[in-house]
């Protein structure tokens, strides 16, 4: 299943988020959901596991298991990059050891003190704030996306966690459209308005976090995880599947794209179980009633200051 970009690519609807994973894990969760039948895989810089991940597809290319042309392999431009962005993007490549991305996502809307192309650190000033670069504008670092595309490096370039007025700005100052949006969004953080806005634009929406980042963001951040609501729990009753299940259903039929990120096999082979079912319209307007406008992702932690404020 495949929902096809404004660039005119498909983009599968499913995929396999590679953040907070390492080494030999890496190579096991790709090879493995591959074998399952992902086909599309989201990383970035700032994961700090490209060469892990080149080394998985690597291998799964030598072996026949797959071929290149056969998966979407979406990376992220670091905020410390904005001004280096073709250099950043040719080191992305190397390290996948990839000719071409499907996909290039400016990873947040703030550039910051550049540190060295690819070393994705968060400068923080001696005030412990993130040092945030006023000098580059997101209009110039766009124009730089769109350059990536000239040059065959890329074939569609989208944006990351960019609000309804960022997201405006963009597609008014661009000559190659956003493709993607990629947002943090679950039963608990809905979103709908961005939702709506970005797909009357013609800008696909990729549902980062669309289990509400259940443990890992539970670890990080202290957050609550939807997967425990009692709403989610009934309704996998009802259809005999898990609450992560419904979750990732739900936000397929709101014509998302999901990436669930997991470590654990039975998980990988559950999260793409979810074309069996389908959910009915009061199921869904029942999901749709328990937002709680929560969001779990907060690199504030890390940043000294909270760009959502």
């Amino acid at each position: 299943m495949a929902t096809t970009l404004n660039s005119g690519f498909k983009m599968p609807i499913i995929g396999l988020g590679v953040w907070r994973m390492q080494g030999q894990e890496i190579r096991d969760l790709i090879l493995n959901s591959i074998k399952i039948g992902y086909r599309h895989f989201d990383c970035a810089a700032d994961y700090k596991n490209e060469a892990e991940v080149g080394e998985a597809l690597k291998e799964a290319f030598d072996s026949g298991l797959v071929k290149r042309e056969e998966l979407f392999i979406t990376t992220k431009l670091w905020n410390s990059d904005h001004g280096h962005v073709v250099e950043a993007c040719k080191d992305s490549l190397k390290k996948l050891q990839l000719d071409y991305l499907d996909l290039y996502l400016v990873h947040f809307p703030v550039a910051t003190r550049h540190t060295g192309v690819g070393t994705t650190d968060s400068a923080l000033g001696e005030d412990g704030v993130l040092d945030i670069d006023t000098t580059i504008s997101l209009e110039t670092t766009w124009h730089a996306m769109e350059d990536l595309v000239s040059l065959g490096l890329v074939r569609s370039i989208g944006i990351s966690n960019y609000d309804i007025f960022l997201t405006r700005d963009c597609l008014a100052y661009s000559k190659i459209k956003p493709a993607v949006n990629q947002i943090e969004t679950h039963p608990y953080f809905q979103r709908d308005s961005l939702v709506k806005f970005c797909q009357k634009h013609e800008v696909c929406v990729t549902a980062h976090t669309p289990l509400g980042g259940a443990a890992a963001n539970t670890e990080w951040f202290g957050s609550v995880s939807c997967l425990d609501d009692q709403v989610l729990k009934s309704l996998a009753e009802k259809y005999k599947k898990t609450a992560a299940q419904i979750a990732l259903r739900w936000g397929i039929q709101r014509n998302t794209v999901v990436i669930p990120k997991t470590s654990k096999l039975e998980r990988l082979k559950e999260n793409f179980q979810v074309f069996d079912f389908e959910l009915s319209k009061e199921d869904m307007e029942l999901i749709g009633s328990m937002d709680k406008k929560y969001r779990t992702n907060q690199p504030a932690k890390f940043w000294g200051i909270d760009l959502y404020a």
